[in-house]
This record gives C-alpha cells, sequence and structure tokens, in this order.
C-alpha cells in the first residue's frame, strides 16, 4: 500500500499539509501523484492572492500613516532632564526651549519654525518670549537649586572646591543700556556692547551657579558677590575658591581671606616684589618639582617648574618675535605699538624715530620660562594645589561648548530679563550636556555627546490612523547605532 501526501519542509521539519489517497495499485498511485502536483499548484496559487492582498492591505496602512515626527532628542535628552529633576518646574514651555537649546541652538523665531516642521508642535514666539519674563521672575532660583542638588547627590554629598571663572558675549548692536555696555571683550569685540557672565562649577566641571554683570563690569569684581550668595543660600560652612590670575588683585585676596574663604589662585609671579622674584629665579627645579615660598603670615606661593612648559613659552615667544621682526622690517610699527600687549612688550624706542626690540628684556623674560606659581592660604600639599588648579580647563570648557556647541551668542533679546532668561535657558542646556557626557563615561560607550545627540536626531516615530477614532504610534529603531543607543540608555 502506498500513500500519497503534500509534506511541507519550509519551517525546517516536515509536516503534511494534504494527504492525497493511497492504494496498491500502480496506476492508482500515479494519479493520485499527478493529483497532488495538481493540489500544490492550486496551493501555490492562493498563496499567491494572499501576498497580493497582504501587499495592498501594507499600502492601506501607510497611506493611512497622518504623522511623522522627530523624538529622539527627547527621549535621550528628556530623560536626563527629568533625572536631574529639572521636570520639578511644570511650565510647559521650560523643557522644549531647554532641550532644543542641547539639540538645535538657534533663535527663538527659528525655534518655532523647527518644532513645527519636527515636532509637528506649534508655539507663537510670543508665547515663548511671555515665558521667558515669567522665568526670570519665578523659576531662575530654583533652576540653579535643582542643578547644585544634582551635582551634590553626583559628587557622593559633598562639594568642597568652587571654581570661578568669567567670560564675556558681545550683541550684534550700537546702543548701551543699563546692562548692555562696552568693555573688556573676551572675544576682541571691544566696540560692541556686551554682557558679563560670570560660572562657578564643581570638580568635574558641573555647573552650580551663575550670574550676568554689566558689561562695563571689572571681571575681578564679580566672583565675591556670586560665592557670597551660593554660601549663604546653601549654608557652606567652609569653601575652597580656585580662580585664574586675571580675577584677583589684592583688594580680592584681602576680601577672601576677611570671609574666612580657603583659596587657590593663579599667581603673576614677574609682578611680586623683587625679594619675591629674586627667590623664585633662585630655585633650581627639576621638571615636576615645587618649591614653597612664603608671601605674608596667610598666603604662600607654590612655584613649579616644567620643562614642557618651558619648551611651550619659548616656542610662542620666538613665534611672537619672527612676527614683530618682520613688522618693523616693514615699518608698520610706531610708537603707539609700544605697549604691554602681548610681545609689544619687547619693543623700545631708538632714538627719535627708530623702533627696535629690546633684547635685554627678551634675554631677562627667558629666565621665567617652565615657572608658574600658584598663590594659596590652604593647607594642602603642594602636589594637590597644582592638581586642583588644573581643573580651571573645566570651566573653560564649559564657556567653549555653551559658547560654541550651545550657541549662547547671538543672543536676540534686548530686554533685560530675556537676556537673563537666554542665559539661564543655556545654564541648563550646559547642565544636561554634562549629565550626558557623564553618564556616556560611566556606560563606557566611547562616543561624545555631540555623537549621542546626532544619532538621536535620526529617529522618528510615525502615527497610523486606524479609524477616526483610534490611532497606533511605532517608534522607528531601523539602524543598529539608534538600536545600540535606545538600549544603552533605556529607552524603549
Amino acid at each position: 500500500m502506498v500513500s500519497v501526501q503534500v509534506i511541507d519542509k519550509s519551517s525546517g521539519t516536515y509536516r503534511v499539509k494534504q494527504t492525497i489517497g493511497s492504494s496498491s495499485d500502480i496506476l492508482e498511485v500515479e494519479r493520485l501523484v499527478e493529483k497532488g502536483k495538481k493540489w500544490i499548484e492550486s496551493y501555490k496559487g492562493e498563496l499567491k492572492l494572499d501576498l497580493d492582498g497582504l501587499k495592498k492591505q501594507t499600502h492601506n496602512i501607510l497611506d493611512n500613516i497622518s504623522e511623522l515626527s522627530l523624538c529622539g532628542p527627547d527621549m535621550l535628552l528628556g530623560k536626563i532632564f527629568d533625572e536631574i529633576g529639572f521636570n520639578k518646574i511644570s511650565s510647559p514651555l521650560f523643557k522644549p526651549l531647554v532641550l532644543s537649546r542641547v539639540e538645535n541652538p538657534t533663535s527663538k523665531l527659528k525655534t518655532t519654525d523647527y518644532w513645527k516642521k519636527y515636532y509637528n508642535t506649534e508655539v507663537g514666539v510670543v508665547n515663548i518670549y511671555r515665558y521667558l519674563d515669567k522665568l526670570h521672575d519665578n523659576e531662575q532660583d530654583l533652576v540653579q537649586r535643582i542643578s547644585f542638588e544634582h551635582t551634590r547627590k553626583i559628587l557622593g554629598g559633598s562639594i568642597q572646591m568652587l571654581f570661578y571663572d568669567v567670560t564675556t558675549i558681545y550683541f550684534e548692536a550700537e546702543q548701551e543700556d543699563e546692562l548692555r555696555r562696552t568693555g573688556f571683550s573676551k572675544d576682541g569685540k571691544h566696540q560692541h556692547p556686551q554682557i558679563v557672565l560670570g560660572l562657578l562649577v564643581s570638580n568635574g566641571g558641573y555647573p552650580l551657579a551663575y550670574d550676568v554683570f554689566e558689561g562695563n563690569k571689572y571681571e575681578g569684581e564679580t566672583m565675591l558677590p556670586i560665592i557670597d550668595s551660593f554660601k549663604e543660600k546653601y549654608g557652606f560652612q567652609q569653601i575652597t575658591i580656585v580662580a585664574d590670575a586675571g580675577l584677583i588683585n589684592n583688594r580680592n585676596i584681602a576680601d577672601l581671606e576677611e570671609r574666612s574663604y580657603q583659596y587657590i589662585l593663579g599667581a603673576r609671579i614677574k609682578n611680586e616684589t623683587k625679594s619675591i622674584k629674586e627667590k623664585i629665579l633662585s630655585l633650581k627645579l627639576a621638571n615636576g618639582q615645587s618649591s614653597v615660598i612664603s608671601k605674608n603670615e596667610s598666603s604662600k606661593l607654590i612655584i613649579n617648574y616644567s620643562d614642557k612648559r618651558a619648551g611651550k613659552d619659548s616656542h610662542n615667544r620666538k613665534r611672537g618675535l619672527t612676527r614683530l621682526e618682520k613688522q618693523i622690517k616693514s615699518g608698520k610699527l610706531t610708537k603707539a605699538n609700544i605697549n604691554n600687549r602681548g610681545y609689544n612688550k619687547y619693543l623700545k624706542m631708538k632714538g627719535k624715530v627708530s623702533i627696535e626690540i629690546d633684547r635685554d628684556k627678551l634675554e631677562e623674560d627667558t629666565k621665567w620660562d617652565g615657572l608658574k606659581g600658584y598663590q594659596t592660604n590652604a593647607d594642602m600639599p603642594p602636589s594637590k594645589i597644582i592638581e586642583n588648579y588644573k581643573h580651571l580647563w573645566k570651566i573653560e570648557k564649559a564657556f567653549r561648548i555653551s559658547k560654541h556647541d550651545l550657541k549662547i551668542r547671538p543672543i536676540f533679546h534686548r530686554i533685560e530679563k530675556r537676556i537673563e532668561s537666554h542665559i539661564c535657558l543655556s545654564f541648563v542646556a550646559y547642565k544636561i550636556y554634562k549629565e550626558l557626557e557623564r553618564q556616556l563615561e560611566i556606560k563606557k560607550a566611547g562616543i561624545s555627546p555631540e555623537k549621542a545627540i546626532d544619532i538621536a536626531r535620526t529617529i522618528y516615530k510615525i502615527k497610523i490612523d486606524i479609524n477616526s477614532k483610534e490611532s497606533v504610534e511605532k517608534l522607528l529603531l531601523l539602524k543598529d547605532e539608534q538600536k545600540w543607543l535606545a538600549q544603552l540608555f533605556e529607552l524603549v
């Protein structure tokens, strides 16, 4: 007896699809085989018909896509925003304005266009301006407190060192007002009105507090108001301040000591008294060695020597002198060029009209190559003083990121409240950037915050209408890097 069956093994296992019949008659068996072949052809036709129907159904589904919107940045940056605690600020425009400064920093008007184009969200720019007024009046202090509390948490509950620096932000405007004033510009835009921005960060470069000052404010006068306010607000008993030499004069130091602050400051060792300069130049320090010189009862100088720094000092001086020599030969230098700006300090008058390089002054300057000073009243080993001071580069990085990556300028506002609110949004944006950077390092992701944001910008979702009342949404994770980022931060 022979049984004729149609067997399906497409799934890797044998499965009976259809029993055609059985017989012991050879002719009957042949007939059953032909019948089986016809059944297979018919079955294939049904499959083809089903595939055509599936294609048609798929097209119908695609035709019912009602929305395609960007969602990756909101998922990634919004998650970090909430984890920091900024979701305590309930104003509906605060979060999208902050995330936009990280994701796509631009003017408020262009931001509304961006939201409409990529997020299918319409917000009038007038509503944003009104919210900036509210942010200034009601929410700025809470913003800084949230940032402080989160920073204290990630640093293990203790903040002992405060790093302070200032920058200037100029405006494409001609008219001054009470806040926007002309002054010394770190961007070289001395003819433009500007503001002075002071920033206080923790070890690691995490932002703690900021303040905005008039553009003609001497930067050395900005530090103590921020630090005093910070200490009073959070109840600190002891604070160690780290700041660059450009912010410090004798009055600042006296004020710091009067308030019982410890400090680590960059020292202008070439401006010290004759006796101290002689002590410094008499030191015979090898590469990496340091020495302590007492300034007075409360303060000391840490002098450190570095071969690398000496090489850099020599290289920069030679490059500056080469430029001066070319300008002298071309006759471009005049009496007005003899000043203490950069390498112009090496110029002097020869006779009544000639300008030449002061070789004696140049030779004297080479003695200081490789030497750097730190003034402090902190009870720490010299190595710890130098190590803490080196962290100042992180606040310089903060300004660089804020100015370039987050595009804190140009500022398109002229009303003081809105200028300060714009700075507040940029402060929060930088905090989110730093937390993203920290989490990427913890996760050993091996990519920068910029790269993570770039990947997030490619993640979209679609909305499909089933009927007039029902719809479904689908997150599109099509590329491996999108899936990797979503898994890394547990976004889905």
